[in-house]
Formats: C-alpha cells, structure tokens, sequence
C-alpha cells in the first residue's frame, strides 16, 4: 500500500504543479497517470509545440514546460505510478481513501486530487474501410517527434488547429507537404490560415480543398492515397506520400473515474469554484481542465491557480485546527524534502556610527 498526503490522479502540467504548492505546505504527494511518463497531454500528444501564454514564458514548447515543472517539483520528492490507470475508490473509516489501478496497485490518502485533464484520449479516425490496415504502417493520428518525417513526403487531413500547425511546422523538415480539407473554409487561427496560404503561394504547401481521402494505397506500408476532390470534374485521383496524418480531433473519456460517484456535466467533473473546487464528495477535488464550473476556461495556467487554492483546503483536512500561515516564497524560501533550502539573499545591515 501506498501511503501519501494528497494523491494527485494524472501527471500533466496541474498535477505537476500540485507538487509544488503542496510541498510548500509540508504535503507529501503520490501521482498516478495512465500514461508512462509524466507530462499528460503536453508530453504524450505535442511535446514540440510551443505554447503562448505560460506567464513570464513568450513561448515554451509542451515538453520543455513538463521538463521544468519536474525540476520545479522534484525537490519535494514526489512519488508516481506511471502506465496504470485509476480504477476504483473506496473510503475508509477514518474518512481516508483507498485507489487500486488496473494493476492492483492500491494507494491511500486522506485526499485525493483529480487533474486528469480531460481524460483518457482516443483519436477520431476517417472512415476510410482500410485504414486500420495501415496504422503504424506510415498512418499517424499524432505527431510526436518531428523528426521522424525529416525528407518524406507527407499528407495531412483536417482543417483546425492541429492540422494547420504541423502543415506549417514540417514545411520545413518534410520534404513535401500537402494538406486535405473537406471544405474551403478552416476552423483554426486566422494568422495559422493566413501563414498556410503564404507557405502555399511559397510553393512549400500543396494545398487540396474542398476534397477528402477515400482510400488508402500500399501493401506492408502506405505509398499513397486516394482523394476526392468535390469541385472537379474527376472524381477521384491518387496522390503519393509516405505518411498520412489525419487529424481529427481526439475524443476523450473520463473512464473509470466517471463511476465514482461524482457529479458529472458534459463528460467533465462538477466543483464548488467558490471556494476550492472540491468535489460533490469531500475530501475529492477536481483541478485543471477535468473540471467545470460557471466561467470555467480550460487553460493551464488556470489549472495553477486552482491547484494552488486546492493546496491551501486539503492543508486543513490533513491537519485539522490547525492554522497556517500563508508567506511569500520570497520572504520564507522554499525547504525542499531532499534537504535543499532556497532563500533570497539576505541584505547586509551595516551600523551607522
């Protein structure tokens, strides 16, 4: 049994920064994510994408971000069991709970904290009758490391952020790009769409609307596609590439998580935001994108902060009666678990004769 203060479900960005508020807090924490390593979404679905508005960063890649906050955190000495997913929850008598994963692994704390994002994630396919056939074969539905498709010719499907963005990133590291969309109009940022048709006018995107892919071409590996193009008077043609990328969303699933008795709306988890975002059952909150509330804004660093309010009420259920103090990290410096103290440096008093 795995015993913790706060045991944090999901290792993305706001379970990450649990650690740290928790730890300023005397609050030991355990993580679990389904995942094999930390870093949720940012690691597992666009490690190399920048991200804008992480305060005091102009620009940050995802994994870069999950890199930092582990370093932020580390000094707190948390625990993770990666690559198992939560399963059940059960209260104890002394009001403390008990989460087994898929695994069997059990965990017990007197709070739990739920930043799993928006859930387990599975990817919206085409319907296209082969492509199954092909998955892992030259078929992608998430780009992971650019560099894999350094000199291949690449074809993407879709028409929001995701396709625009990776059309525009492997412009320069493809050696052919072309993106399919079924209509003409694209539901992404007007400077993604605009950069789209500057890198088209460049030659550096081939640019196919209003059209979609029907089939797939290959034997052990994809050589090509089949694409319809709904404005010519051909039907159907062939286009060649060693990649397909259709990028379509991802769908997600709370999963396990959703039958545990907690108020659910719109596949996220109901909390009080008036005071700490906890749950319908005390002694479980809800932080980060997994939640929802009136005037809810599914932003990272708005996962922060509620971790950090979240910190402050689970404090009171750990320790009941007891009162702390809040002070500035600049002002009390930060003790680390691992025996590490940052401090400002203090100032030099010197005595006027």
């Amino acid at each position: 049994m795995i015993k913790t203060d706060i045991l944090i479900i999901g290792a993305g960005p706001t379970g990450l920064f649990t650690v740290f508020e928790a730890g300023l807090l005397k609050l030991k924490c355990h993580l679990i994510d389904a995942l094999p390593q930390a870093g949720g979404q940012c690691s597992e679905l666009y490690p190399k994408k920048p991200i804008y508005d992480i305060p005091a960063y102009p620009e940050i890649l995802a994994g870069d971000l999950t890199y930092k906050l582990l370093e932020q955190c580390k000094q707190f000495e948390p625990g993770f069991t990666l690559g198992e997913r939560a399963e059940t929850i059960d209260k104890q008598e002394d009001g403390s709970f008990v989460v087994t994963t898929n695994k069997g692994t059990k965990h017990q704390a007197p709070v739990v904290a739920i930043a799993g994002g928006l859930g387990s994630f599975e990817p919206r396919k085409p319907l296209i009758h082969n492509i199954t056939d092909f998955e892992d074969k030259g078929v992608e539905y998430m780009i992971k490391e650019p560099e894999f498709y350094r000199n291949k010719k690449v074809i993407i499907a879709g028409g929001g952020d995701s396709a625009l963005d990776w059309s525009i990133f492997l412009s320069d590291i493809a050696s052919e790009v072309t993106l399919i969309h079924r209509r003409k109009e694209f539901r992404g940022h007007l400077d993604s769409v605009e950069k789209v048709q500057e890198l088209k006018n460049q030659g550096k995107i081939n640019l196919v609307t209003p059209a979609e892919i029907t089939g797939i071409l290959g034997q052990d590996k994809v050589s090509g596609v089949v694409v319809k193009q709904a404005d010519k008077i051909e039907k159907e043609f062939e286009l060649e590439c060693d990649h397909f990328i259709p990028l379509f969303g991802l769908s997600p699933k709370l999963g396990p998580i959703a039958n545990w008795g907690l108020e659910i709306e719109k596949n996220a988890i109901k909390v009080d935001n008036s005071l700490d975002y906890q749950t319908n059952i005390p002694g479980i909150y809800a932080i980060g994108d997994v939640n929802t509330y009136p005037g809810k804004l599914k932003l990272i660093l708005c996962g922060f902060h509620e971790a950090t309010l979240m910190c402050q009420s689970a404090y009171q259920i750990i320790n009941p009666g007891k009162r702390y103090v809040l002070k500035y990290t600049t002002v009390s410096g930060v003790n680390g678990f691992d025996g590490t103290r940052k401090e400002a440096p203090k100032a030099v008093v010197k005595k006027i004769e």
